[in-house]
């Protein structure tokens, strides 16, 4: 079987060329397209994550601006500086790195957020238009899953999808806009029984679980198509990448698979944020 490598890498240089063309046209008429990240406390993945998002914006001449927050924040104090940079004409896009400490109510500071602003798809309502099928924004790494499966003309409409994982960025909303494209979709997780036996049927496979290597090879069905969300220590999948490349005629690779195209669509969100001022 011929083996279809989904290259994120290569999707994401054709999402960041047309947005560089894009920055320069908005610049062109006095719009400097921004986006706002705030960092709470000293996580040194979020850290590392940040800095990646700022640099990926300076390539492209989208401005950056960061707020580190300590973390004895409050979910008053950081609600009030959201606040402030919804009220800012200046920014066009906010992001909220998560997880925040524990003091913090993530939810309440997520909903904060300006639906118009919501460039990393966060919100309740921006969950609930994507859900219903007209949202702007959606979470970023489920828009790059689409925008994958678009790219390479894999079509979802009538395939049976299963997506393992329900995180309110991740797998629920997957889900949805799967569903939106016609699928028909299965959404797996921790109390899912006999999970072997359900991806055995699955034509599209989106491993969101955030455990290591956890889907073998032997799960999967001759011919499926696997889209690796997962990102743990050591470069890692949630799929065993070897076994389950035996099997899938096409996979992402983990790094270089959904990654890039993630922040590529958080840049593109921004964007389309600033488009709207002209």
């Amino acid at each position: 079987m011929e083996k279809l490598i989904l290259d994120g890498k290569a999707v994401s240089k054709d999402i960041r060329s047309n947005l560089a063309v894009r920055v320069e046209e908005l610049q062109s008429k006095g719009v400097t397209p921004c986006l706002a990240t705030i960092l709470v406390g000293e996580n040194p993945s979020s850290e590392t994550y940040v800095k990646m998002k700022g640099n990926a914006c300076k390539k492209l001449g989208i401005q950056s601006e960061r707020i580190h927050l300590s973390s004895e924040t409050t979910t008053e104090e950081l609600v009030d500086t959201i606040n402030k940079l919804n009220h800012d004409d200046a920014v066009h896009g906010i992001l909220l790195q998560h997880p925040v400490p524990e003091q913090i109510d993530e939810r309440k500071a997520f909903d904060t957020i300006a639906i118009e602003k919501d460039v990393d798809g966060v919100t309740s309502t921006g969950y609930g238009q994507t859900a219903l099928g007209f949202g702007e924004y959606p979470s970023c790494t489920p828009a790059a899953i689409m925008t994958i499966l678009d790219y390479y003309d894999i079509s979802a409409e009538g395939k049976n999808a299963v997506v393992v994982g329900r995180s309110p960025i991740l797998g629920k909303p997957v889900s949805a806009l799967l569903l939106n494209e016609n699928a028909t979709v299965t959404t797996c997780h921790s109390r899912t029984k006999d999970l072997p036996d359900i991806l055995k049927r699955a034509d599209i496979v989106v491993a969101a679980i955030g455990k290591p290597s956890f889907i073998q090879g032997e799960w999967i069905k001759d011919g499926a198509v696997v889209l690796d969300a997962g990102y743990n220590k050591g470069n890692i999948g949630d799929v065993d990448y070897d076994s389950c490349y035996e099997k899938a005629s096409a996979i992402t690779p983990v790094p270089g698979g959904v990654g890039p195209v993630t922040i590529s669509m958080l840049l593109k969100h921004t964007v389309d944020a600033a488009a709207k001022k002209l």
